[in-house]
């Protein structure tokens, strides 16, 4: 056969091949290089996340109101209390002393009243025969007063003694749990300005609640009665249910930022919960059924020509929510009304999307390299 016509054939097989491989990769070129979902309808529950801090609902802080060493100790942690039970006791030495020297003051004090009484009788009847002036007879009047008035403020300092003496026995003040001890044998304490903090009872840690921050901006979504999710770190695989119960007033302000406490009440039956334990919080502040909803993902999207674009320009202002759609291969801007979102999910409240509808919720490329570079062929 002559080599001519075979060298003509090959010529034929490489154009025909070559032509094939060049649409190929033209027509993968123009392929769509995003990822879309489609717009939906369902339910959306809106939740606000905070974290906060489990504690009991009475915490109580003992202290002492007289000055002393600690000399007994009758609760430690956890120890389980009633109300009224001793708890501690101060060494009651110096205030038994005091008690003993206003008891001897009483006793000198009505020694005095005894003797004023006796003078004041006399004078009258002295008085009465004119054998006194009535200026002596004022005087024992006045020395029978002073005498009263020592007698009573002896008898108070001995109720303030023995007042004293009791208060060197520390009782629970009500029935709980001590969850803190702050003090040991011999230690001394000083009642003076300031109150020392001997135990701290909680009152009961089958209920407790969560003391939460939340921000301004979702305050006015949160009210009394809603139903809220949490969790702890030490169940991580365990949600717990809570209900708000207060919402206070008082703002706290940090690095202008305003958030306000959201207390939430907790049911313990299993005593699982300890208080100080981290709660990360879900509250559900509303439903939102069979509503058109578009993916978060896809209002968080922003073509990489355009963030480009962006950058030189030192950013562009944000006019409100908008999604992208592809037309001719090319991401097209749709502003949309956004609702309610669970964080996975956004309501779209217009009418610029229909379920259905695909949206761009990531760019994926055209492949590796340039997709815009031509296909060549390389000769041998």
């Amino acid at each position: 056969m002559p080599r001519k016509p075979i060298l003509i054939v090959l010529i034929l097989v490489v154009a025909i091949g070559g032509g094939y491989v060049w649409r190929q990769m033209n027509s993968a070129g123009q392929q769509s290089s995003y990822k879309t979902q489609a717009v939906d309808r369902g339910d959306i529950a809106e939740t606000i996340s905070a974290n906060g801090t489990l504690n009991p609902v009475v915490l109580v802080n003992v202290g002492t109101q007289v000055s002393g060493s600690i000399k007994r100790l009758h609760a430690d942690f956890n120890s389980a209390v009633k109300k009224g039970q001793v708890l501690a006791e101060l060494d009651p030495a110096l205030i038994e002393a005091q008690l003993r020297q206003d008891q001897a003051n009483l006793a000198n004090a009505e020694a005095n009243l005894n003797l004023a009484r006796a003078k004041d009788k006399r004078a009258k009847e002295l008085f009465q025969q004119k054998f006194v002036s009535q200026d002596a007879l004022d005087q024992a009047r006045q020395a029978l007063d002073s005498a009263l008035a020592q007698a009573d403020l002896a008898r108070a300092q001995i109720a303030r003694s023995r007042t004293n003496l009791a208060y060197t026995v520390i009782r629970s003040p009500v029935d709980g749990v001590v969850v803190a001890r702050n003090i040991d044998v011999g230690q001394t304490v000083a009642a003076s300005f300031q109150t020392p903090t001997l135990f701290q009872i909680a009152g009961d840690l089958k209920a407790m609640q969560i003391d939460t921050s939340v921000a301004e901006a979702d305050i006015g979504k949160v009210q009394i009665g809603q139903t809220a999710k949490f969790g702890v770190d030490t169940f991580a695989e365990r949600e717990f249910a809570a209900r708000i119960k207060q919402i206070r007033l008082n703002p706290t302000v940090q690095q202008n930022v305003v958030t306000y406490n959201v207390v939430l009440e907790v049911d313990n039956p299993e005593g699982k919960l300890l208080p100080g334990m981290t709660a990360h919080v879900s509250i559900n502040v509303g439903r939102h059924a069979d509503v058109l909803r578009v993916p978060n993902a896809a209002l968080r999207f922003k073509p990489k020509a355009e963030e480009k674009e962006g950058g030189k320009n030192g950013g562009r202002k944000k006019l409100g929510a908008q999604v992208y759609r592809v037309v001719d291969g090319q991401p097209v801007p749709v502003k949309v009304k956004v609702g309610a979102t669970d964080g996975s999910f956004t309501e779209l409240k217009g009418d610029e999307l229909k379920a259905g509808d695909a949206v761009i919720v990531r760019e994926i490329g055209a492949g590796k390299g340039d997709p815009n570079k031509k296909f060549q062929l390389r000769m041998f």
